[in-house]
């Protein structure tokens, strides 16, 4: 299309406005076609997960060519600790502690790992810790030390079951369920499987309504011990991983209902218990924050809600503790 020139004349200011106007707005349109065309094809990758600092070590303990260093003072009762071990030409590192052997793990270009965990009912005293380690030369060296553990917080509760689920305070029903769950525990898996983001809340924002290793009387008649945290929870609300790891267990139990046992190597297991729904299976690859399954009110219950325990080395331990305790 063309314009007639006017000679002599000034030009028109409002035509020249519409005029650049126009342009203006073919320009932006053009502009914002090819943004919104990019941000189609290449979407923008997924935020990384910075890994935290490694932590101060509260003592350290030098003995010919290895260093051991220790990220806790005493032990409570129930809580885990982490031991680190450095040293040239390490080629591995076992540790004994309460009776039990337990191998430290590489972490590459930072030496070695082991997490220690006295149960919820172990005698408040000092216990001797043993490092025992073995270079690529094929010569060994024996690091002998002392670790405290120290009485834990533990408070009294007392539950009171519905009748058609009282026979579940049965002591001889725990001691069945116990049995079962230390032969699901007992295999180590010798690689970790949890990444660095850690281990979170299963029930983001959820309240705890019973701490772990509380003392419990069921019915005024059974005494026990809280293996886990209750948390607070709506009926059919969802329960996501704790952390990466592999499924160890899925089915029902008589205590904990319907459960999900996640394996998070190196000796570290999370269960999700009285579950409404299960949805996943028995050797599923599970990421942190996947949907296990939904919140019920099976097994030995008094209404719905959600029982979550971490285990170390085939200890239950205190997994609030354990969740923001650091870990390489």
């Amino acid at each position: 299309m063309r314009f007639p020139l006017h000679r002599n004349r000034q030009p028109n200011k409002s035509f020249i406005f519409l005029l650049m106007t126009s342009i203006a707005g073919l320009l932006l349109f053009g502009v914002f076609s090819l943004t919104a065309a990019q941000d189609t094809s290449v979407p923008s990758a997924a935020p990384t997960a910075t890994p935290l600092p490694r932590p101060m070590p509260t003592s350290v303990v030098t003995e010919e060519r290895a260093t051991l260093e220790f990220y806790f003072a005493t032990l409570a009762q129930g809580q885990t600790g982490l031991l680190r071990i450095t040293g040239d030409g390490i080629a591995g590192a076992r540790v004994r502690f309460l009776n039990n052997l337990t191998d430290f793990f590489q972490v590459d270009g930072d030496g070695f790992y082991a997490l220690l965990a006295p149960s919820m009912e172990q005698t408040p005293r000092k216990y001797d810790l043993d490092i025992f380690v073995w270079y690529t030369d094929d010569t060994r060296q024996t690091i002998n030390t002392q670790v405290e553990v120290v009485l834990g917080q533990f408070i009294r509760q007392v539950v009171t079951l519905p009748p058609d689920k009282a026979y579940l305070a049965d002591p001889e029903i725990e001691r069945d369920e116990f049995a079962r769950l230390e032969g699901i525990f007992s295999p180590v898996t010798t690689t970790k499987l949890w990444d660095n983001t850690g281990f979170a809340l299963p029930i983001p924002g959820g309240e705890f309504t019973s701490p772990f290793g509380a003392f419990r009387n069921f019915n005024d008649s059974v005494e026990t011990r809280h293996t886990g945290w209750d948390i607070q929870a709506t009926l059919g609300q969802p329960i996501l991983a704790s952390a990466a790891g592999t499924v160890a267990y899925t089915g029902p139990m008589q205590i904990r209902g319907n459960s999900v046992i996640i394996d998070h190597g190196l000796g570290v297991y999370t269960t999700y218990n009285h579950m409404q729904q299960i949805h996943v299976t028995r050797g599923q690859t599970i990421t942190k924050g996947q949907v296990l399954g939904l919140v019920g009110n099976t097994g030995r219950t008094s209404g719905p809600h959600f029982h979550w325990e971490v285990i170390v080395n085939g200890v239950f331990v205190d997994a609030t503790q354990f969740m923001n305790l650091w870990l390489p």
